[in-house]
């Protein structure tokens, strides 16, 4: 009978508590269903410049799935830069000149692959003549590993999931334990005292950055071509974003239970976004899903610096929008104090 009633009890807790009983029901299918979409379609197209091709082995290559554009030489430099276009496939001579983009090994399989597919042989199993091929790389080398296209998303989330759910917690536990009404019946005002937490919790953030960017480059060894410094800039600012957007979610939840459950629903998708999966086989509304997300814009920037070794010319806009997001989120948060007590 005892554990009858405790199991009537807890039975009790969770029909009360209808935010946590959705969300287990919802989460769940939440994730899978993004998962299946981002795994529809695991078959990648390689996106290929030509520059002075013979026609046949570019029917070859379009036969095979490639999306090709012509280009001249200059043209084909600039794409590929941008970005645009995984490889530029050109003649030199008698051997066929492949420069691959290079910061994801995935893709360098792809193009390689189906170079090799396209030189023997078409849809109609007509042998072609297989010139040789020299490859060179843009960025990085056939020794990268995909860690190293990998390391800086996976630096961008554990900075951005440790520091989101330690100072929402905390910022919680400030105000059940009734630190922040006390603190409201003081003359400072809410945005002095939302300035005063982001602060106090921001120097503990910024040490943690600069221990995962150390750590990360130096101790684990991840391919890094540019500036240390401005890999730690971006560190903090995504530190920053996950610290005025948990303290700001911890505002609609009462126990430190449900600021965990924010983690399915803000942080978890994000994963999908960021660019540890390719975007390109992602549909296009999906697509323009990841231009919300701050982690998508902290992981991209980080990647530009570390793979690519880009300046502050092509990371400036990740800068600002995450700090106008942090801004964003702090002066939310100030609103959201008015439900406690009107100053």
């Amino acid at each position: 009978m005892r554990i009858r009633a405790l199991v009537i009890r807890i039975s009790r807790q969770f029909l009360r508590d209808k935010r946590t009983l959705a969300l287990m029901i919802a989460a769940p299918l939440l994730i899978l269903w993004l998962m299946s979409l981002v795994f529809h379609d695991g078959t990648y197209n390689p996106k290929l410049g030509l520059v002075q091709i013979p026609e046949q082995f570019s029917i070859n290559l379009r036969d095979l799935g490639a999306e090709l554009t012509t280009f001249s030489a200059a043209e084909a430099n600039q794409a590929l830069n941008k970005g645009e276009i995984d490889a530029i496939i050109s003649l030199s001579g008698s051997a066929m000149k492949v420069t691959l983009e290079g910061s994801d090994p995935a893709k360098n399989r792809s193009v390689l692959f189906l170079l090799q597919k396209a030189t023997q042989t078409n849809r109609t199993e007509t042998v072609v003549t297989s010139p040789s091929l020299a490859v060179t790389y843009l960025h990085g080398s056939e020794q990268m590993a995909s860690i190293d296209n990998f390391g800086p998303v996976l630096i961008g989330f554990f900075a951005f999931f440790f520091v989101f759910i330690i100072s929402g917690v905390a910022f919680l536990k400030e105000r059940t334990s009734g630190t922040l009404e006390r603190l409201l019946a003081t003359p400072l005002k809410r945005w002095e005292i939302v300035v005063g937490y982001v602060l106090g919790f921001g120097i503990f953030t910024m040490l943690q950055a600069c221990l995962i960017a150390w750590f990360s480059i130096y101790v684990l060894g991840l391919l890094m071509v540019g500036s240390f410094w401005l890999v730690l800039i971006m560190i903090m600012l995504m530190s920053l974003t996950a610290l005025t957007l948990g303290t700001f979610l911890s505002a609609f939840a009462n126990t430190e239970f449900q600021m965990i459950q924010f983690i399915p629903l803000v942080v978890v998708p994000q994963v999908f976004f960021s660019g540890l999966f390719n975007l390109d086989q992602m549909a296009p509304w999906m697509q323009w899903l990841s231009k919300i997300m701050p982690l998508r814009y902290g992981a991209d920037a980080l990647s530009n610096i570390m793979i690519r070794g880009k300046g502050w010319d092509v990371i400036a806009f990740d800068v600002y929008l995450l700090l106008g997001l942090s801004l964003f989120f702090m002066a939310a948060n100030v609103l959201a104090l008015r439900k406690h007590r009107k100053i």
